[in-house]
């Protein structure tokens, strides 16, 4: 071995033996190190006893708890506080440790605070409204309802709703009354990269303009971020006097991109549903009110779900969103979104738009299907709001509105009455054309029948067919009332809200039977609809034709059904019921004065002149058909068997 070998293998082991000095363990940093472990356990066993249902260590580190073990704890120091916010949020921890203050803001019609935890809106007071209990509106309000955006920074998942903002409002108070107003929540990371919510109020408007902004967070943000997640709970608020009606109209509505409105059917006390595709917007809608999120592009999936709150005296249910929220990471990375927070009032919700788009919220208002929604939309609507500028009593408007509407169909009614008045008068002339075969001979009967119906001008089916035409105005009725937040708390005579049930008698106690078919009181307004409708019954069964079993079936079932309807109705709309009871009224009204102008003798006489002078009419192919049917039938019940009675065989 040479000098030059042994020199290097010198250098060598001089090099290895001041790589294991430089590296060997320094034993009061390893003791540091594993007091600070020590303690972060210790804390994160504290947390798990106080909040027992977290899973992931990280995200059972609450700042709330933290901060009440590190009042006790004299063991835990300032570094050991800073290590734990780094270790939970990361590049946001300064933004995790504040004292949280309310912005409160406000317009012509509302009034919302917000939050400086979470920048989230944590209650709105709708001020052109009340309660049942003339309370002031409030649609929610509290911290159980959460808006919590979901994203990473580095290996850090941030809660937004955990985060402090900082707000650029002065006295925490912003007025929008007279001018569109932003209200800036900012997270900050350094002085020029932070996250940014943007409020936008603007003057005598529901719709609050929504903002998330990222500034110079790409470099925080991985770089295949594609999406954020958003966490969206509300407790729903009984608002209403009628709570069952109430929570059997409160729905989780949801619209498509570029498609329609659809609701989360409720069959049970909780119900989810996932959206894979594109959706334009979620709204909690309540009978009259409604909290709606919309995004001005799309969302690109959401799992929603509905919770009925049955032992909860002031919330009805409570709704859950999770959505998609599509996302690209550059330097300033926007999300445009916006909150409806209003009545569900039609001429108000159809003029709602998302950038240029109407956002078609209107549709959560149930009118009807197609025709009812077109009867309801084109013609009640409009014609209820042209009364509204010049009649201030919406009892009085009711009254006119369906004095026009009978007045309208009046061709139709008189129609309906003549033909079966003439169907009436003419029941002897066609007993006498029915004796006339036996019963087994239906086919003739009904083909002399209908002759005779021919000569005299008679359509039997001419009564049925006005008053068929009548009844989308009818239904069209019972979407439109219980719908409109017009009637919301409008008095008339005994009634205190037209548009809940009006009680002349209430009870507290539970009535087993009594209860589960009228609820705890019985509606004036319903009992007046059905003594109404059975007076109507009683004058329309003079026109029919008391001999036919199939008639006297029919006219118990029309006995029947006031009663039924004093069930259906009794927790119904005021109005509502006020209505059918006015249409009925007029009705019979209508009916009695017709009778005055329709001379009996006299329509029979000129029945009979059109008999006489009118020839047989000519019989339809149907008609020859079934004569021939008949015939066949009858010479052997078997239209293919030959007849062979008088064929002659000739002898072999």
């Amino acid at each position: 071995m040479d000098k030059n070998q042994i020199i290097g293998f010198l250098l060598i082991g001089a090099i290895l033996l001041g790589f294991v000095f430089l590296t060997k363990p320094n034993k009061a940093k390893q003791e540091e190190q594993q007091r600070i472990e020590d303690s972060l356990r210790r804390v994160q066993e504290k947390l798990y006893q106080e909040e027992l249902a977290k899973i992931n260590q990280k995200d059972s580190l609450n700042v709330d708890s933290i901060k009440n073990i590190i009042a006790t704890d004299t063991t835990l120091n300032d570094s050991l506080v800073n290590k734990i916010l780094v270790d939970k949020y990361g590049v946001f921890a300064n933004s995790a440790i504040g004292e949280q203050e309310f912005i409160t803001a406000k317009n012509d019609v509302m009034e919302i605070k917000i939050s400086t935890k979470g920048a989230v809106v944590q209650s709105v007071n709708l001020t052109d409204y009340v309660c049942y209990d003339q309370s002031p509106l409030i649609m929610f309000e509290g911290e159980q309802n959460t808006f919590d955006l979901n994203f990473f920074v580095n290996q850090n998942l941030i809660h937004t709703n955990e985060l402090f903002f900082v707000s650029n409002a002065e006295n925490n108070f912003v007025d929008a009354t007279k001018e569109e107003k932003k209200i800036t929540f900012r997270a900050n990371v350094t002085s020029d990269s932070y996250l940014e919510y943007v409020y936008t109020i603007k003057p005598n408007n529901y719709l609050v303009d929504f903002d998330i902004n990222f500034v110079n967070l790409d470099k925080y943000i991985p770089s295949n971020t594609s999406f954020l997640e958003l966490y969206w709970n509300e407790y729903l608020r009984h608002l209403e006097r009628g709570e069952k009606w109430e929570k059997d109209n409160t729905f989780l509505f949801y619209k498509l991109y570029q498609a329609g409105v659809k609701s989360l059917k409720i069959k049970k006390n909780y119900v989810e549903e996932e959206l894979t595709s594109k959706v334009q917007w979620v709204s909690y809608k309540q009978q009259f009110f409604t909290t709606t999120l919309i995004a001005k592009n799309h969302f690109d999936y959401a799992k929603i779900s509905s919770e009925d709150l049955l032992d909860d005296t002031v919330n009805l249910k409570l709704m859950k969103s999770k959505i998609t929220v599509p996302f690209t990471n550059t330097k300033n990375s926007n999300i445009a979104l916006a909150f409806y927070y209003g009545p569900a009032k039609y001429s108000i919700m159809r003029k709602v738009k998302a950038g240029e788009n109407k956002m078609q919220l209107e549709k959560m208002i149930p009118l009807g299907g197609s025709v009812l929604s077109w009867i309801n939309k084109g013609l009640i609507i409009p014609l209820f709001n042209f009364l509204g500028k010049y009649i201030g009593n919406f009892g009085i408007i009711i009254l006119v509105m369906t004095l026009i509407i009978k007045l309208v169909l009046f061709p139709l009614t008189y129609k309906s009455y003549a033909s079966a008045a003439k169907m009436k008068i003419l029941k002897p002339e066609v007993d006498k054309v029915v004796e006339r075969f036996p019963k087994e001979k239906t086919v003739e009967r009904q083909q002399a029948t209908m002759d005779l119906y021919k000569k005299a001008g008679v359509n039997p089916l001419g009564g049925c067919l006005p008053t068929l035409l009548q009844f989308p105005f009818l239904f069209a009725m019972f979407r439109f009332f219980p719908a409109s937040i017009e009637l919301r708390q409008k008095s008339f005579l005994w009634v205190k809200d037209l548009s809940t049930y009006d009680a002349i008698l209430s009870w507290e106690a539970n009535i087993p039977v009594i209860n589960w078919i009228f609820g705890n009181h019985v509606s004036l307004f319903t009992i007046l609809m059905a003594v109404a409708m059975i007076f109507s019954t009683k004058l329309s069964n003079t026109n029919m034709d008391n001999s036919n079993p199939q008639a006297k079936t029919m006219q118990i079932m029309m006995y029947i059904m006031p009663l039924m309807m004093i069930v259906w109705f009794n927790s119904y709309s005021a109005g509502l019921s006020y209505y059918y009871f006015l249409s009925t009224l007029i009705g019979i009204i209508q009916t009695l004065l017709i009778r005055r102008f329709i001379d009996e003798e006299k329509v029979l006489s000129q029945l009979k002149e059109k008999i006489k002078n009118n020839k047989a009419p000519e019989k339809s192919n149907f008609q020859k058909r079934l004569e021939d049917l008949q015939k066949q039938r009858a010479m052997g019940n078997n239209p293919q068997k030959p007849n062979t009675t008088n064929i002659k065989y000739k002898k072999k």
